[in-house]
């Protein structure tokens, strides 16, 4: 699904140039469940935002299932990012003005779906997180393992093939965390690829592999299944 090679970002100012990825190679394979491991300042959330659509690399190569997606536009990124790729946050990012059921419903919108078909898609996925009775409910009114919920509903409604998920208990209790943990492992044995940039050792040993990250490149490999 994603294969990137000598992949480079950098950050520069009057004074000075950060070098975010050195080259970075890496393939992740439809179907995988991916942690990303390093300290703060190695360049996971660079990668994070490059392989999400959201951010374009300075060098190198980074192909989407098959497709050399390095140097697309902005509306070119927008259209394949909303059509493909699910984000899972720490903050959960939802929006205090819209109610559960409207936040889930917002990535449909963007995709032009029409109202009875958002309406089915809505409600199928709610069920699935159990977070239905809460559908009428504003962020502010939920816990925060719930918001999460919200959330990883959300970035999955629309059926993506990938769910790029950052930090995704770090704001989470450990029980809380446990069950958002069980549910992108539940998503990922129903066929969606995750990749997981996290600090916890602990949520990492969800996934089938663990690449670990050092100034800007990977430096070691873990295979866990």
């Amino acid at each position: 699904m994603i294969k990137i090679t000598n992949l480079e970002k950098f950050y520069r100012t009057e004074e000075v140039e950060t070098v975010a990825l050195n080259k970075l190679s890496m393939e992740v394979k439809e179907g995988e469940f991916v942690a990303v491991m390093g300290p703060s300042g190695c360049g996971k959330s660079t990668l994070l935002n490059i392989l999400g659509l959201l951010d374009d690399p300075d060098g190198g190569s980074f192909l989407f299932n098959g497709i050399e997606v390095a140097g697309f536009n902005e509306r070119k990124r927008a259209d394949l990012r909303k059509r493909n790729i699910g984000f899972v946050f720490q903050s959960f990012n939802l929006i205090d003005e819209l109610t559960v059921y409207e936040n889930v419903e917002l990535p449909l919108i963007y995709c032009n779906i029409k109202a009875d078909e958002r309406k089915k898609k809505v409600e199928e996925v709610l069920d699935k997180m159990q977070i239905m009775h809460r559908r009428n409910h504003y962020p502010q009114q939920l816990s925060g393992g719930q918001q999460q919920r919200v959330a990883v509903a959300r970035a999955v409604v629309n059926n993506p093939k990938l769910i790029l998920a950052d930090e995704p208990t770090g704001n989470l209790d450990s029980s809380n965390g446990n069950e958002v943990m069980q549910l992108l492992t539940d998503l990922n044995e129903q066929g969606t690829t995750i990749i997981m940039v996290t600090h916890s050792e602990h949520d990492a040993k969800y996934s089938h592999r663990i690449i670990r990250m050092l100034d800007g490149h990977s430096v070691t490999e873990n295979i866990l299944v």
